[in-house]
């Protein structure tokens, strides 16, 4: 199993904006093979700072996901939005 921490910090008054765009790539990847989870939150009082906590089947499922076609159209459309670059974590499931 592979967990997946995506944090965004957006810039002021753009968070609708990438929401919008959002929208359609949460619908698409919910739907691909070997996702388990996928979900966007918000960081507690901060409300500029969107995270996606993934969970995936295997590493080959995340990246059939990031080979995806509206990954690679909307993911780079959301970067005209940070505030600065983040981290994306992956993680391994130890026990």
């Amino acid at each position: 199993m592979i967990k997946v921490v995506a944090k965004n910090i957006l810039k002021d008054g753009t968070k609708e904006q990438v929401l919008a765009l959002l929208e359609e790539m949460i619908a698409e990847t919910r739907k691909e093979e070997g996702c388990v989870t996928y979900e966007l939150y918000e960081l507690d009082g901060s409300p500029n700072t969107i995270t996606f906590i993934e969970e995936w089947e295997s590493l080959a499922r995340l990246t059939a996901h990031i080979n995806s076609e509206h990954f690679k159209r909307v993911i780079p459309a959301i970067g005209k939005f940070a505030a600065e670059d983040c981290p994306v974590e992956i993680y391994r499931r130890l026990k």
